[in-house]
């Protein structure tokens, strides 16, 4: 069992704090599947080496991670090594986007099978994590139905003429 944080946390900072450990217990504890979602992804630290090693050493084999975003416009510019993480290990990423989602209620949200992290107001930062099977089962329900809701995008390679 995760030794992640559980209970609120507020402000960007605690948030993108977050993030880091959560990515680093995917890959210490070998989490099966990871969903990533967020408007925009703007304020997450993907960029970052240490998240980009996260995830190069949660990959593996049998692991699968999901993406939503409304939009990957910015993703490339502002997270080079996350599109580089995608484009190796496409073959375990699936990436959707939902581009007439209103930002503000699309999940902002890590999805595990075993701990979540569900950012409710972004603009503040504020929201909570947890391992209650409530909470995991509401939060990968929303993001069900907007995933229903999206289609493929933010592509491992873009074909060039």
């Amino acid at each position: 069992m995760s030794l992640l944080p559980q209970g609120r946390f507020e402000g960007r900072q605690a948030f993108q704090q977050l993030v880091r450990d959560a990515f680093a217990a995917a890959a210490q504890e070998g989490w099966r599947e990871l969903v990533l979602v967020d408007a925009d992804f703007a304020d997450w630290p993907l960029g970052e080496r240490a998240v980009a090693q996260s995830l190069h050493d949660w990959s593996a084999s049998g692991r699968r991670c999901i993406l939503l975003a409304r939009s990957w416009d910015e993703v490339p510019r502002r997270h080079a090594r996350f599109v580089g993480w995608r484009q190796t290990w496409s073959h375990i990423v699936q990436a959707h986007g939902c581009r007439t989602a209103d930002p503000l209620e699309l999940p902002s949200a890590i999805w595990s099978p075993g701990w979540v992290l569900h950012r409710l107001d972004p603009v503040h930062g504020v929201g909570v994590t947890g391992t209650e099977p409530d909470r995991r089962l509401l939060l990968r329900e929303q993001i069900d139905a907007w995933l229903a809701r999206s289609s493929p995008a933010f592509p491992a390679t873009t074909l060039g003429l």
